[in-house]
């Protein structure tokens, strides 16, 4: 049985940019084995500081986070590692919420700091074909 490669949507609000382009460095090595996408400006620093191919959608607040919506509702995303700003206000905010709704919605592990990113990326269940 040939075993599925999982995609990984990488997302950043301005913020925590810095913080998911280190943290993706720190992690290029795993992060290479799946299909990686995200939105605009974030998905652009990952795939220039770690030499990864990211799939670009559009910036959060043109509609990204509701392009990376709509493949979690198709079955398309497998995991997404969003750091967000919980302490800035986003113009955008009703296409954050959509966005964490779907993915709870669908039973998508949504990481949505460091921390929680770190634990995902080194789970064993990452590799399962579920």
């Amino acid at each position: 049985m040939e075993r599925k490669v999982k995609n990984i949507a990488l997302i950043a609000h301005d913020n925590k940019k810095a913080e998911m382009v280190s943290w993706a460095m720190k992690n290029a090595s795993v992060l290479k084995k799946f299909t990686l996408c995200g939105t605009g400006t974030t998905a652009k620093l990952v795939g220039e500081a770690t030499d990864l191919n990211v799939k670009r959608y559009l910036s959060g607040p043109l509609g990204g986070d509701q392009q990376i919506g709509a493949k979690i509702a198709e079955g398309e995303i497998d995991l997404v590692v969003f750091f967000w700003d919980p302490l800035q206000a986003q113009p955008h905010d009703p296409d954050v919420k959509a966005l964490l709704r779907i993915a709870v919605v669908y039973d998508i592990p949504i990481a949505t700091n460091k921390a929680t990113a770190d634990f995902v990326i080194s789970s064993v269940l990452l590799g399962d074909d579920r």
